[in-house]
């Protein structure tokens, strides 16, 4: 691969793994934003926002897989591609429920200041306790989602050592049949030259007892004629 492709593949993994960070980041914002729905919209936005350039990262990075020449380098570049969508999905799954949640929170927090309870320390503790409750649940959630995406991670980094280690025993069996091909037809050509080699030697030795032949004739000749 050339060095200037390269160099592209390194742009765009660096622009994944920023986007990547930057909606985990606004995912914990979300979580910990329970002042008003006006606020909670625009991290929304945001995330949203920073989602679609993650997934654009993504596509383009598979583009450039597309067009790699090596078969070998192309399944790396995919295989890595589809560890990027697992842990997309699990992101979009993280940010809509950080969304469920601190819309929750908001909404009840909304409902208990318009009931106007009359024992105002008592609602505000049971605010905070709720709040804190879901905030857990959703960092529980969370936790967990990231947990599956780092083990989708690994899965994928094996399968894709187990690709290459297959890549290189195809590429030894190949190596070992086209040597295997060579040897036969270096057999088949030994046994054509050594058939040929047989003719010879039938048709020398033939030649060989017909000269003799021909010799013991002219001296029978050559002494019949001298005792007559």
């Amino acid at each position: 691969m050339m060095n200037s492709e390269e160099h592209l593949l390194d742009l765009v993994r660096q622009e994944i793994v920023n986007n990547n960070l930057q909606v985990k980041a606004i995912i914990q914002d979300i979580q910990n934003c329970t002042e008003s729905t006006e606020l909670l919209n625009e991290l929304n936005a945001k995330g949203r926002a920073k989602i679609a350039a993650l997934r654009s990262s993504i596509e383009r990075l598979e583009s450039l897989a597309f067009q790699e020449r090596s078969d070998k380098r192309k399944l790396e570049i995919y295989s890595e591609i589809e560890s990027h969508k697992s842990q997309l999905t699990i992101t979009l799954a993280a940010f809509r429920n950080a969304n469920v949640v601190s819309a929750c929170v908001i909404d009840r927090m909304a409902k208990d200041e318009l009931l106007g309870m009359p024992d105002g320390h008592q609602s505000a503790l049971r605010k905070r306790r709720d709040k804190q409750a879901l905030i857990n649940m959703s960092g529980g959630v969370t936790d967990k989602l990231l947990g599956i995406s780092r083990h989708l991670a690994e899965t994928t980094q094996k399968s894709a050592y187990t690709l290459d280690t297959l890549i290189t025993s195809s590429e030894k069996v190949t190596g070992t049949k086209d040597e295997l091909e060579h040897q036969q037809q270096v057999i088949v050509q030994s046994g054509k030259l050594l058939g040929k080699y047989g003719r010879r030697e039938l048709t020398d030795k033939a030649l060989l007892v017909l000269a003799f032949a021909f010799f013991l004739a002219c001296v029978f000749y050559i002494l019949q004629k001298r005792l007559l």
